[in-house]
């Protein structure tokens, strides 16, 4: 199938972000679960009676549906999932996550483990006698880390003991340390590449 033709339809995903373009229309950053972080403008979206501007909500689970072959796809539909309701902190806690989710994975690079975490994480926040916030957090930016390769050759520990911060810092700082030791490759890696 040439990627000219190609059609996505009903794909589980979250808005992460979204930002106004041209007259009525938005570009929404969205994370789904089988196709990661995919762009897609919602052609009139901030028209007063669209049906996508109820719709494109963040912390919402959503199904979307898009064409197109460009870096930016055209969305065709989408629709909501059930409402999931975060309190002011716990907001704001989601738009870290969001933020994180936005600059540390490739678009179009599924991580359906980042995507189950990032749910998780969205429905204890929106519990409120869930955990704390930093718990949650803190658990989320481990399993992201490590699903996308840069974590640490450790088992995640346990976050709700309140003695442990210390002993994960302490780990931390000689991993960076081990890290710092190590000479860059990078000139040699240039030189290399030059032969080509």
């Amino acid at each position: 199938m040439s990627r000219r033709g190609q059609r996505i339809l009903d794909a589980r995903g979250y808005v992460l972000h979204a930002s106004p373009w041209r007259e009525t229309s938005l570009i929404v950053q969205a994370f789904t679960r089988d196709h990661g972080c995919v762009a897609l403008v919602a052609k009139g979206a901030k028209r007063p009676y669209s049906v996508l501007r109820p719709v494109l909500v963040g912390f919402q689970p959503l199904w979307l549906s898009w064409s197109g072959a460009a870096e930016v796809h055209t969305l065709t539909r989408a629709e909501s999932g059930p409402v999931r309701l975060l309190d002011g902190r716990a907001m704001m806690s989601g738009w870290y996550m969001n933020e994180l989710i936005l600059r540390l994975l490739a678009r179009e690079d599924p991580h359906p483990g980042i995507f189950d975490a990032y749910e998780a994480a969205l429905d204890v926040l929106a519990d409120a006698r869930g955990r704390s916030h930093a718990v949650v957090l803190r658990r989320f930016e481990w399993l992201l880390l490590e699903q996308a390769g840069y974590g640490l050759d450790a088992p995640m520990p346990d976050f709700d003991r309140t003695d442990a911060e210390p002993l994960l810092r302490q780990a931390l700082r000689e991993r960076l340390d081990q890290l710092l030791e190590t000479p860059l490759r990078t000139r040699q890696v240039l030189m290399d590449l030059q032969r080509y």
